[in-house]
């Protein structure tokens, strides 16, 4: 099992003849991900072939020809995708994802940075009035490993396992990937760490907890907004499941904007330590490094273990 993507799903890739959009789709080939296509509308009807030589467990191919298409729309009919990844420049993620929407493509995955606040906030909207689940945007993607790759994330970096990680850092996701990686991982979903995105930690909560192979989330915040506190508040009254936490930007100073966090922390609302707070008062047990965070996973894997040997 797992949440979002497996190794059934079928994937386009929006941008996928651009520098960004061949990288990162040599890269999901080799991981195993089914990639059935690419959409631009200026290079309809070709073929690319991407040279995959290095491949995960013997997943992937080399070459490989994928097909682009001209629409979403074009790529669903021809290949049966339900996932598409866009790589498309902030200028025009906007019409990108209303494509995918119109399209009913099950799941977008917008890897785009620097997209207008105003336009996360029509093209969420409208995602979700016509069925589409969107994560991201500004966001590395998901991962299941050993199945599908659907965005940045490195695939090297862990194994298949029982953990369910969602998190607003790409980097975070990465360092929590690979500190657990003997463990290993059902699903990891970087959320991005914008002020509007489509997928919240308690959608990712929600689904790990119905989610029978997933036995432990990590849940990783930042600075900035409420995301975190209505977390918990979810925590407290729906998961039954362990829950380990990590904050980062306990160092950051108060009324400043920090990187991708998404808002202004200001007094109390917001900051690191109230998060971790509010996580801790709903039973997560919070880190304070990503190293402490793995070891706490690991710690209440092993309590986990011994109540199931009782």
């Amino acid at each position: 099992m797992a949440i979002y993507l497996t190794k059934e799903s079928k994937v386009l890739v929006q941008g996928m003849t651009g520098s960004e959009g061949m990288k990162h789709t040599r890269r999901m080939l080799a991981a195993g991900t089914n990639v059935v296509g690419g959409v631009n509308p200026r290079k309809a009807g070709h073929t690319v072939d991407f040279d995959v030589p290095e491949c995960l467990e013997g997943l992937g191919g080399a070459p490989t020809a994928v097909p682009v298409f001209g629409t979403v729309a074009d790529g669903m009919r021809a290949t049966g995708a339900d996932v598409t990844v866009v790589f498309v420049p902030p200028a025009f993620a906007k019409a990108a994802v209303l494509e995918a929407a119109d399209a009913g493509i099950g799941l977008a995955v917008v890897i785009t940075e620097g997209i207008p606040v105003h336009d996360s906030v029509a093209f969420t909207t409208y995602a979700t009035e016509k069925g589409t689940r969107v994560v991201g945007p500004n966001c590395p993607g998901l991962i299941t490993p050993g199945q599908s790759n659907a965005g940045i994330i490195p695939a090297d970096i862990t194994k298949p396992g029982r953990i369910g990680l969602v998190s607003k850092s790409g980097t975070l996701t990465y360092q929590l990937m690979y500190e657990l990686r003997d463990v290993g991982f059902s699903t990891c979903v970087g959320i991005g760490g914008d002020p509007v995105v489509g997928t919240t930690h308690i959608d990712c909560l929600a689904a790990f907890q119905d989610d029978p192979d997933t036995d432990l989330i990590v849940l990783i915040g930042e600075i900035g907004g409420d995301a975190e506190e209505r977390a918990a508040a979810y925590v407290r009254e729906h998961v039954t499941k362990p829950v380990v936490g990590y904050i980062a930007g306990f160092t950051a100073p108060e009324g400043k904007t920090m990187g991708h966090a998404g808002a202004i922390v200001s007094g109390s609302s917001g900051t690191a330590q109230a998060k971790k707070e509010a996580l801790e008062a709903a039973g997560v047990s919070v880190g304070s490094t990503p190293t402490e965070t793995a070891n706490l996973v690991l710690a209440r894997l092993e309590a986990c273990l011994g109540e199931q040997r009782q």
